[in-house]
């Protein structure tokens, strides 16, 4: 069965400062890959920049606008797999209390500029390439105030499908992963936090609360591997089947 090595290979990871992101460049870098990390702040940046070897690249770029995302590809040069793993803190309400201008926010970064991203990313994309995108248990297993998650990981779930068909033979999956320790819950307070992580560490099938770790491992072996595409490849704990 064919692998392909990361080593030498030109790896792009869009909001990959902290969280998810950066976990996996450091993952990919581990494996010999060459990482390119982009996120909107340039100090996070500088700062993810010194836990990853020398040589790899960060740049700073506002992902909510189009012509920002087109004009870092025109520039960037040919490159192998591109990760997308951008977003914003998450923030659950009932529809009652949802403000639809905000939710239309969250939107624009998680999927919006992530379709963006593919758009001018993927004719960039050496032979053999991927594209890797960021999904959630949300749009199969919603629980209520879920509502804009839900919409977003069930629009991107689509999405993944339909660019399997267009942008065939460049492979594109995506990641769907469960609830994760990051700062993407920052904007809870720590009593809501942990309160939803230890009720998760009673109710998962594996007893923990997944940390970005091991969402990396699901991108790599993404970018790895060579006959899966359309696919979403779920990373829970079992969060969808209990």
């Amino acid at each position: 069965m064919k692998s392909e090595t990361l080593a030498g290979k030109r790896v792009i990871l869009l909001g990959a400062s902290t969280g998810l992101g950066l976990a996996t460049a450091k993952a990919a870098a581990v494996e010999g890959a060459k990482g390119v990390i982009v996120s909107s702040n340039q100090q996070r940046i500088d700062k993810a920049l010194e836990e990853l070897p020398e040589g790899s690249e960060g740049y700073a770029v506002d992902l909510g606008k189009e012509e920002n995302i087109k004009a870092f590809f025109e520039k960037t040069g040919r490159f192998d797999h591109l990760v997308y793993t951008a977003g914003e803190n998450l923030s659950l309400k009932n529809i009652s209390d949802t403000v639809v201008e905000e939710a239309i926010g969250f939107f624009n970064l998680r999927f919006w500029s992530a379709f963006t991203a593919v758009k001018y990313g993927a004719p960039h994309i050496n032979q053999g390439g991927s594209i890797s995108l960021t999904s959630g248990t949300a749009s199969e297993r919603p629980g209520a105030g879920w509502s804009v998650a839900s919409a977003i990981c069930g629009a991107m779930d689509g999405f993944v499908r339909a660019m399997a068909v267009e942008l065939a033979p460049i492979r594109v999956n995506c990641v769907v992963p469960g609830v994760i320790k990051t700062n993407l819950w920052d904007a809870m307070t720590e009593e809501q936090r942990n309160g939803m992580y230890n009720y998760l560490e009673g109710s998962l099938l594996l007893k923990r609360v997944g940390e970005a770790e091991d969402v990396a491992l699901g991108f790599l072996y993404l970018m790895k591997q060579q006959y899966g595409t359309g696919r979403s490849l779920i990373i829970d704990g079992g969060t969808v089947l209990v």
